[in-house]
């Protein structure tokens, strides 16, 4: 028993090892990750020139340099509970077990084995016909097997390991795609903040100015039953304080649908963090700097949807040589070592030992041009995937140029508001003082409130516009994650 034993596994040794040296090489084209040449963002400068109060932040936390406190709270609670990004982690469990799954199939598989089989064997049947003409035939017959069973495709022109490089390719893809999802969360939790500031500010000034054309309303009346003013004054007053009541309501509707927005990306239902919000004051934070001294390179290198990409096209490239790989033979190993017997009581003995050993050549040799099909789709889904990242890597430059441009046109609106606020609110002021010199009437007072009190609406509207373009910029540059030095070394 001993003797077969040593023969037996000398030669599924000899096997592992003659299959280990002829799987020293893979087929197909070794990856190589495309150049982008790219030149240097032409807005950035409109950017940089910009005049901040407060220091540029880290991308990987952008949200705490608005030195808003709320708007941090709020970013991480849609971080720690959005179920997108619950999902995408998912996600990326699913890809690292497909490539523990792939890197298993290239070692050997054991399975152990026992089974236990009675029978009560038919005389009429060929077997039993012939079996009971001996003496002490019995037709009840038992048969005990205990062993173990191995099993191994031997990766002669590399298939397994083109397909394992893919699946952890793809691993890192959707670790990448899960990054990415983070980014948008954060980018979305604060972009539905700041409209919800702003329209919080807009609703405040325009119950102002509903009050202030009231006010000029009842006083344009009184001036009416004095013999001061006609009915055409009176119908101008009314028109006043409609229009201004008629922005309400659209104004209103915008703050619930982005109050809702904002519990659903914080994995709420509609209307738990409302009352949170309305306690505190609706002041539009302001826009703290942002580090313009990134090439497109570095961008490219940080930003997740690129990562993915550029992971998706490395797969691609190991999936020719898959095809590839189908060209050659494939050569199986099996063995078994185990115990049959009729009876339990000479199971483990020498008699009962019944090692086997397989050997297995695959080879298509003519399959109507299948496997050349093949590699022409692998070779086509390369193509695609290489002009997709060419694409993503366009589109992720266009993202950051129109995020500049926006930020600094924005703000450069913001300031021209402003300037249009102050202005009105001295031209405002002058009314009050000639009101009490007798100069003007009241009513020259109020359209003057209500003058600047549209022109506080627009401001307070472009104010916020200009921190989502923030937000904007900040999600371009692929703020939102910590980006590892070695992850932008491998890039």
């Amino acid at each position: 028993m001993k003797h077969v034993i040593s023969k037996t596994s000398k030669a599924i040794v000899s096997s592992l090892i003659i299959g280990a040296a002829l799987a020293g090489c893979a087929v197909g084209p070794d990856y190589v990750a495309p150049e982008t040449k790219l030149a240097p963002f032409h807005n950035k400068d409109a950017v940089a020139s910009r005049q901040t109060t407060l220091a540029a932040p880290k991308l990987d936390n952008w949200w705490t340099g608005f030195n808003d406190p709320m708007l941090a709270t709020v970013v991480q609670r849609a971080l720690d509970q959005n179920l997108d990004l619950q999902a995408s982690i998912a996600r990326v469990a699913q890809a690292r077990a497909a490539a523990q799954a792939a890197g298993a199939a290239l070692l050997p598989t054991v399975d152990a084995n026992a089974s236990y089989t009675a029978e009560h064997q038919s005389t009429q049947s060929p077997l039993g016909a012939l079996a009971s003409a001996f003496p002490n035939y019995s037709r009840d017959q038992k048969d005990y097997v205990v062993g173990a069973t191995a099993s191994w495709e031997i990766d002669l022109a590399g298939g397994l390991r083109r397909a394992h490089t893919a699946a952890r390719d793809e691993e890192q893809a959707a670790e990448a795609a899960q990054l990415g999802t983070r980014v948008t969360v954060a980018a979305d939790a604060a972009d539905a903040y700041l409209q919800i500031r702003g329209l919080q500010a807009r609703v405040a000034v325009t119950q102002d100015q509903i009050d202030t054309d009231a006010h000029l309303l009842e006083l344009v009346k009184a001036r009416k039953q004095a013999g001061a003013a006609d009915e055409r004054e009176v119908a101008q007053a009314e028109a006043l304080l409609r229009q201004a009541r008629a922005t309400m309501p659209t104004l209103r509707v915008n703050l619930e649908a982005q109050l809702n927005r904002l519990d659903v990306l914080m994995g709420a239902q509609p209307g738990t963090y409302a009352a949170e919000l309305g306690t505190n004051a609706a002041v539009i934070p302001d826009i703290p700097a942002i580090g313009t001294g990134d090439q497109p390179v570095d961008v490219l290198r940080r930003r997740p949807d690129i990562i993915a990409a550029e992971r998706h096209l490395a797969a691609s490239n190991e999936q020719i040589g898959v095809a590839l790989s189908d060209y050659y033979p494939k050569i199986s190993l099996s063995g078994a070592l185990g115990f049959d017997s009729l009876t339990t009581n000479h199971l483990l003995s020498a008699k009962s030992f019944e090692p086997i050993g397989t050997g297995a050549l695959q080879w298509r040799l003519f399959d109507f041009g299948k496997v050349d099909a093949e590699v022409k789709n692998a070779r086509g889904a390369h193509a695609e995937a290489l002009a997709q990242y060419k694409e993503a890597a366009l589109k992720a430059t266009e993202d950051v140029e129109d995020a500049f441009i926006a930020l600094s046109q924005t703000e450069i609106e913001a300031q021209e508001l402003q300037l249009e606020v102050d202005s009105l609110t001295r031209a405002r002021d002058l009314s009050e003082k000639a009101y009490r010199a007798g100069s003007i009437t009241l009513t020259d007072v109020l359209d003057a409130d209500r003058q600047l009190l549209v022109s506080r609406d627009e401001l307070d509207a472009t104010k916020a516009d200009a921190a989502r373009a923030a937000v904007r910029t900040f999600r371009a540059l692929g703020g939102g994650w910590d980006a590892p030095q070695q992850v932008a070394a491998a890039n």
